[in-house]
């Protein structure tokens, strides 16, 4: 029988503070956009210097709120500020890559939210203008960055696990019904998947790569928006994913690996920062924690610091998360996605 090993591997996250800083300009400053500035000016030593809104009340609000020197009434504004290095850019879905694309023809690096595009092809599309420009280009995937990944990463490229044979991942919400938000609303990018199934999606390709097969049933919402997923991914050698994601249900968010010789049990929400455990077949595990102290949102810092360190060591990608991983995943999407729809919305009344 297969032991553990005595001790799991260190850390290799991008350091938050020492290295490179970048001066960053925000674009459509909301929720996420508030928690990612509220963690860089608190735990890192990146800052934004400049924001951006159509809408000149909430971009001085916001300015206000985070110490920032300088804000707009236009994105065109910011993108053409000389002093601003990178744009993060934290639209609603269907504006990902419109900004991308503005940002990256004047000549800045961008830092995208997930979905980096609503499809594949819009991904495709940023990823060719990056490269063509000579910017760097990275879609948002913050949970790829945290500490506790870059440990499963070390364990999975050791062989610890054996053959992994099966993936596990949910994540599900239960927000208001509001036909009109971004979350509902097909327009604006709608539904489960780009919203929240990206996450499950995204640590199935992290593990198992690009699958072979894709397999999806699920629900639309009212609006047509796919409502709620379940999706089986094939991969090399028999492996599978078991993935769902839901805008009907608060599911536990937990993610498993399963390999012939451990498998890995990580916590709720296994896309924030937080613990997992290295469980052995004879029942004995090492648990792992995150000793931080950073908590859900504030994880959002590693992503920025390592995307400084790889643009000061000139990078126009991630070697983490490199765009092709945003492209197949998206792929992932767009077929669950296709799928989902054929099935047709559910009986009214």
């Amino acid at each position: 029988m297969t032991s553990l090993p005595q001790t799991l591997p260190a850390s290799t996250a991008a350091p938050l503070r020492g290295g490179p800083t970048l001066a960053w300009g925000v674009l459509a400053p909301g929720m996420i956009a508030n928690a990612f500035v509220g963690t860089l000016h608190a735990n890192t030593d990146q800052r934004v210097i400049a924001v951006a809104s159509r809408s000149s009340e909430r971009a001085s609000r916001f300015a206000a709120a985070h110490g920032i020197d300088n804000w707009y009434d236009s994105y065109e504004a910011l993108v053409t500020d000389p002093a601003v290095d990178i744009v993060y850019i934290a639209s609603p879905h269907s504006e990902h890559r419109t900004l991308a694309l503005l940002a990256i023809a004047a000549g800045k690096h961008v830092l995208v939210e997930k979905p980096i595009g609503t499809t594949a092809a819009e991904a495709r599309e940023v990823a060719e203008a990056a490269e063509a420009a000579g910017v760097f280009a990275m879609e948002a995937m913050w949970s790829r960055f945290l500490p506790q990944t870059t440990v499963i990463n070390s364990l999975l490229a050791d062989g610890v696990l054996g053959d992994v044979q099966l993936v596990t991942a949910d994540f599900g919400g239960k927000p208001a019904f509001d036909p009109s938000s971004r979350i509902f609303d097909p327009t604006l990018g709608g539904g489960a998947l780009l919203d929240l199934g990206i996450y499950p999606v995204w640590f199935a390709h992290f593990v198992l790569g690009t699958p072979t097969d894709i397999t999806a049933t699920g629900t639309l919402a009212a609006t047509g928006v796919d409502g709620q997923t379940s999706l089986v991914l094939d991969g090399d050698e028999g492996a599978q994913a078991l993935l769902s994601t839901s805008l009907f249900v608060q599911t536990t968010a937990e993610a498993r690996i399963f390999g012939t010789r451990a498998r890995i049990e990580i916590d709720p929400l296994f896309l924030m920062p937080g613990s997992f455990a290295l469980v052995g077949p004879d029942g004995g595990e090492l648990l792992w924690r995150d000793e931080s102290g950073l908590e859900g949102r504030d994880g959002l810092a590693w992503q920025a610091a390592s995307v400084a360190r790889e643009i000061s060591e000139g990078r126009t990608q991630s070697a983490l998360h490199p765009l092709r991983r945003s492209i197949a995943v998206l792929e992932t999407i767009d077929e669950a996605r296709r799928q989902v729809r054929a099935i047709g919305a559910p009986p009214q009344g």
